[in-house]
């Protein structure tokens, strides 16, 4: 594989600008889908440059290398030669050196003949003369360019060695891996190649390009029907496109998949993620703090009459944290709420059925577990204070929050009052065993979950359970990710899970 080569990426000014709008010198504009395609090229492991005549307008050549410069690529003017365009020293030294591939809208055959001479791969897109030149790839829209890119790299670069990975969640989400380094069409090390696939194109023949897809599949629910929790796979909405995947791997069903998609469903509903956690009692911990599952009710009505009774059977005291019993994908869930006495219950506006679960007085620290493939690590985040200091601050009603967006934290003031948990409170090689055991349950090869530890009694007790979790604080993401999917030869099972050769895993490690 010849990894060593760079690979050099020019995008002609007629594939960039929107023909509509470059008639009017005063009003330029990119073409629809340009925007997504740089957002995603400039994390890519590409170089990339735009090039443009140099008798284009200022207007135009100001405006392409202003959008060049945003997003951190180069500018290169093409020079005219006998009335074509010519490639210039700089491209020409690219290709003595780099594995090159010019991409545009529009045919100059000269310009086209030199750098084929000189080994570059030509691609056309959307060829509006609808002329085809010897050599030259055509390339029908926009959205099929970065997968056509990522099996000709695989193809002409690297071998059957290197996997095509497609992966589908949504914009944020791609963003935040990918500008971690997460996401390279060109492989790293690692013999990785990830692409995006596209609900615009027909996903069935993108899905024959790639060799896995990774998939937060949550981000694709239009809606969950909280009535069937039984079996809350049947309640679920997907979107058209998710749908159309989870057909396909039915129909396929030798198709590598990360992560299963029935191994996902129970991680959907608080309830089935509370039933998993209890069963962490079967570990043995002799001579460890006791691991455990958080003690929690399910409650259909806030109004019960009998529901102090209820909490007393369930091992609950307040305060308690109200959380809905859909887990995600809907936009409600994660509404919560903190309550601190019964009477906060009439006029609490948590979605129903719900979950009541203790609130762990833990020092103001939350551990943050993933796990992918065989590797176990960790991140310290500050978390909620305290239960005496958010009661000082409900104004005698239940504190109301969204967890992901208005979680109350700690106040430094605050952890200066309390015991600080640090990371040498935490037994982390129990906390390791949990999650091997968790990921047997599980059946899946990325996830993550919360330990806190509670105050008191030192008791690890494991809050909360998720597929694919953002990695915000871990700066090291694209190498875990990748090793947890990376191996010499992925075997394709029935149930679509590969399996994965790993190398034995460091200890776990914290940030």
């Amino acid at each position: 594989m010849a990894m060593g080569r760079s690979v050099r990426l020019v995008l002609d000014a007629s594939l960039l600008l929107d023909p509509s709008f470059t008639r009017d010198a005063a009003a330029v504009a990119l073409r629809p889908g340009v925007e997504e395609l740089l957002r995603r090229l400039r994390y890519s492991n590409l170089s990339v440059a735009f090039c443009y005549a140099e008798g284009m307008s200022t207007n135009e050549s100001g405006f392409l290398e202003k959008v060049a410069s945003s997003h951190l690529f180069g500018s290169i003017p093409l020079r005219a030669k006998s009335g074509n365009l010519s490639p210039t020293e700089l491209m020409l030294e690219w290709s003595r050196t780099s594995f090159c591939f010019y991409v545009t809208s529009r045919v100059d055959k000269g310009l086209i003949s030199e750098l084929q001479n000189q080994n570059w791969r030509v691609l056309s897109v959307a060829n509006e003369c609808s002329i085809e030149v010897p050599g030259v790839l055509n390339v029908q829209r926009l959205q099929e360019l970065l997968l056509t890119l990522a099996t000709l790299i695989k193809r002409e670069l690297c071998g059957s060695s290197v996997l095509v990975i497609g992966y589908i969640m949504k914009k944020s989400r791609e963003e935040d891996f990918a500008k971690r380094g997460a996401f390279p069409i060109y492989p790293r090390k690692d013999s990785l190649i990830f692409v995006p696939l596209s609900f615009e194109l027909p996903l069935s023949l993108q899905l024959q390009e790639v060799d896995m897809v990774l998939h937060k599949i949550t981000d694709e629910i239009v809606k969950i029907d909280p009535n069937c929790s039984i079996d809350f796979s049947k309640g679920i909405s997907f979107s058209a496109g998710m749908s159309e995947i989870i057909r396909f791997v039915e129909e396929h069903p030798d198709f590598c998949i990360m992560d299963p998609f029935k191994n996902i469903y129970p991680l959907l509903d608080r309830l089935q993620i509370q039933k998993i956690l209890v069963r962490l009692q079967e570990l043995a911990t002799e001579g460890k703090p006791k691991l455990r599952a958080p003690y929690s009710l399910k409650v259909d009505n806030f109004h019960d009459g009998e529901l102090d009774k209820h909490l007393a059977e369930a091992n609950l005291s307040f305060p308690l944290i109200v959380k809905p019993q859909v887990a995600c994908g809907v936009a409600d869930a994660h509404n919560m709420a903190l309550v601190f006495q019964i009477e906060e219950f009439s006029n609490l506006s948590v979605p129903l059925p719900a979950v009541l679960q203790e609130y762990v007085d833990h020092g103001s620290k939350i551990f943050k577990f993933y796990v992918i493939g065989d590797k176990v690590f960790y991140a310290v985040r500050d978390s909620m204070p305290n239960a005496r200091f958010l009661k000082s601050s409900s104004g005698g009603e239940a504190l109301t929050f969204n967890s992901l967006k208005t979680l109350p934290v700690a106040t430094k003031e605050q952890q200066l009052q309390t015991r600080v948990q640090d990371s040498k409170l935490l037994d982390a090689n129990l906390v390791e065993e949990a999650a091997k055991f968790l990921k047997g349950l599980l059946g899946l090869a990325i996830f993550g979950f919360d330990v806190v530890v509670q105050e008191g009694t030192g008791d690890h007790v494991i809050v909360d359970l998720n597929y694919l979790p953002s990695f915000k604080k871990f700066p090291t993401q694209r190498r875990y990710l990748h090793s947890g999917m990376q191996s010499g030869r992925y075997t394709r099972q029935g149930e679509g899970m590969p399996r994965v050769k790993l190398k034995a895993s460091p200890i776990s490690e914290s940030t």
